[in-house]
């Protein structure tokens, strides 16, 4: 895979997030400025939310995802799909935005389920990565059940997984970023 520099910290909470070549991550905000958009030859948006109306601009395709955040809403049938989706427009030389409310959970999910599938980097080369290129991600918990469950069915094995801690249950790489958060 062929990675860009990730941007400044700066730019991943205000702008786009590119997470590879061909692939971005925003908010609704800033998804609906066309000159982000064009700026950064975005052909394809698509709207990972129930709540975010698009704004439609000339030349370019829109999905919708229609999806709110909660840890008991269902993204895992739109994994394949929407990373089909989002590898169909790379090969034809496009780029694609995802984004929900505000580029953390809902997009971050979609995001990280193509990353294994197109880029067959695990659960937790996934996260690490989208985490180095938009620092602000954070899936809600019922969406790492559902990238764990994803992860083994494309290779028989988990590279992240749900333990409890005080506030309940939370993927082992949220306790990770506190201990080391905690050591700084």
């Amino acid at each position: 895979m062929t990675t860009p520099p990730c941007p400044l910290l700066a730019q991943a909470v205000h702008g786009l997030s590119q997470i590879t070549s061909s692939l971005y991550i925003s908010s609704g905000v800033t998804a609906n400025n066309e000159l982000m958009l064009s700026t950064n030859h975005i052909t394809t948006v698509i709207n990972v939310s129930a709540e975010v109306d698009n704004t439609f601009f000339e030349d370019i395709q829109y999905v919708r995802v229609p999806v709110v955040d909660a840890p008991t809403s269902h993204l895992y049938d739109f994994f394949d799909p929407i990373a089909d989706h989002i590898h169909s427009v790379e090969m034809k030389q496009g780029r694609t935005l995802l984004h929900c409310a505000a580029g953390v959970s809902r997009s971050a999910t979609l995001c990280l389920a193509y990353l294994m599938k197109y880029h067959s980097m695990s659960l937790l080369d996934a996260y690490t990565w989208t985490k180095s290129c938009r620092p602000i991600i954070q899936p809600n918990i019922g969406f790492w059940e559902q990238l764990i469950h994803y992860e083994f069915k494309l290779f028989s094995k988990n590279t992240v997984h749900m333990i409890s801690s005080p506030v309940g249950m939370i993927p082992d790489i949220y306790e990770k970023e506190v201990c080391l958060m905690m050591t700084m």
